[in-house]
């Protein structure tokens, strides 16, 4: 095991996560007006509605898949009924058609930034590079549900839980193909840079609207 993989998979992970915590709540105490999507739906709105309803349904779902996948030891799941053979496949066919849909709408994000001439002058260096990180993790993960057919779930997933228990263990990392680890960095990347994008939005979802009271009009006549 060479220093670049022990760096890469022992200590980036928890650099990634405290620039995600201390990043996102500096920006939160100091950046108030500046925390939000900032979106240029007003420069072209027929453009963004397919792709960014496609993106954010892709990347919401995604994140909650790899989370129950990956946190979730098998055993837990061997309990339930479902052994490692019936979660794979559950999770592949699912993956699938949410990584389509992810991949389409990052697509249909990135063809407007580069060719609505208003959006991309509108356009900084900031949001194409979360752009492309966001290409770069969508892509291969989507690959890897296509071609890769790696078993994740005895070597990817245990070293997530290794890295959330403070016992990293890269070497569950070593036999894992390209792909799969090119999809691992850049997805870590994409949360150690969030706090300085505008993905910080994602905490500003209104989920209160679904238990706030109805507000009753009612006529002056």
């Amino acid at each position: 095991m060479d220093a670049v993989h022990t760096i890469a998979f022992a200590v980036y992970p928890y650099v990634v996560i405290t620039a995600f915590v201390l990043g996102h709540s500096y920006r939160y105490a100091t950046d108030r007006y500046g925390w939000g999507a900032r979106s240029s739906e007003i420069l072209d709105k027929q453009g963004l509605k397919v792709g960014i309803t496609l993106f954010h349904w892709g990347i919401l779902l995604t994140l909650f898949g790899h989370a129950g996948g990956m946190l979730i030891p098998q055993s837990i799941y061997d309990s339930a009924g479902i052994d490692s053979r019936t979660h794979t496949q559950v999770a592949v066919s699912v993956g699938l058609v949410i990584g389509i849909a992810a991949f389409a709408g990052m697509f249909l994000l990135l063809k407007r930034r580069f060719y609505q001439n208003r959006v991309r002058a509108v356009t900084t260096v900031n949001q194409f590079v979360t752009l492309i990180l966001l290409f770069i993790a969508i892509s291969s993960g989507l690959y890897n549900v296509l071609l890769g057919h790696y078993d994740v779930l005895n070597s990817v997933a245990p070293w997530i839980r290794s890295i959330v228990i403070l016992r990293p263990d890269p070497a569950l990392m070593t036999p894992v193909p390209f792909s799969y680890k090119l999809h691992v960095v850049s997805g870590l990347a994409i949360l150690g840079f969030s706090p300085f994008t505008r993905l910080v939005h994602i905490w500003s979802v209104p989920l209160t609207y679904l238990i706030r009271r109805f507000i009753v009009f009612r006529s002056t006549c």
